[in-house]
């Protein structure tokens, strides 16, 4: 009995330690829908840009900044008196409008109100995030943003749909300075 037992048992091991194959996806994915995706995103973005490059070319009374983001603006108001812009936990105070690049009036500066906003910790949409810290105290520029810089593929679920540019004339009135930025 202990014979037919050891024997049952090293069978039974031995068949056990077959390897174990792998289970295979019942569905493969080629990756093909992120490649259009990433596809459609550029030839979106070149639109875009060859939209905003039009803009400049037809508006001679300014002369247009790029900035490192994606964005094109230029100064209604500089202020070359003050050099600080906004650094990370900074307050500002600020106002805003989103015009489309047609110039149809999409949210008036009046509709937005003033707005206090502590910097890179509160949620706005990339390219104002971004051009925020490119202003100093008393100054006013207008923006042109690509949609990827705007609302994106989301739109704002209100006036803004997908995928639309915007331009924006961006008023900065007031820079408290964080604490540890004015020791420093």
């Amino acid at each position: 009995m202990k014979y037919l037992l050891t024997l049952l048992v090293l069978s039974i091991s031995l068949v056990s330690c077959q390897e174990a194959e792998p289970r295979r996806p019942i569905k493969v994915r080629t990756g093909s829908f992120f490649k259009e995706t990433i596809k459609r995103n550029k030839e979106l973005l070149a639109q875009e840009e060859k939209q905003i490059k039009e803009i400049i070319a037809r508006d001679t009374a300014h002369t247009y900044l790029s900035s490192s983001q994606g964005s094109w603006y230029y100064y209604e108001i500089k202020n070359d008196s003050v050099a600080y812009t906004p650094k990370p936990d900074d307050l500002v105070t600020f106002t805003y409008n989103l015009v489309s690049f047609s110039n149809d009036t999409i949210y008036k500066s009046e509709e937005m109100g003033t707005i206090q906003y502590k910097v890179d910790k509160q949620n706005l949409f990339p390219g104002l995030r971004n051009s925020i810290k490119l202003l100093r105290e008393g100054e006013k520029a207008t923006f042109l943003f690509p949609s990827s810089l705007a609302y994106g593929y989301h739109g704002d679920d209100k006036k803004i749909g997908t995928n639309i540019p915007v331009k924006s004339t961006i008023t900065l009135l007031k820079i408290e300075k964080l604490k540890d930025s004015i020791q420093n």
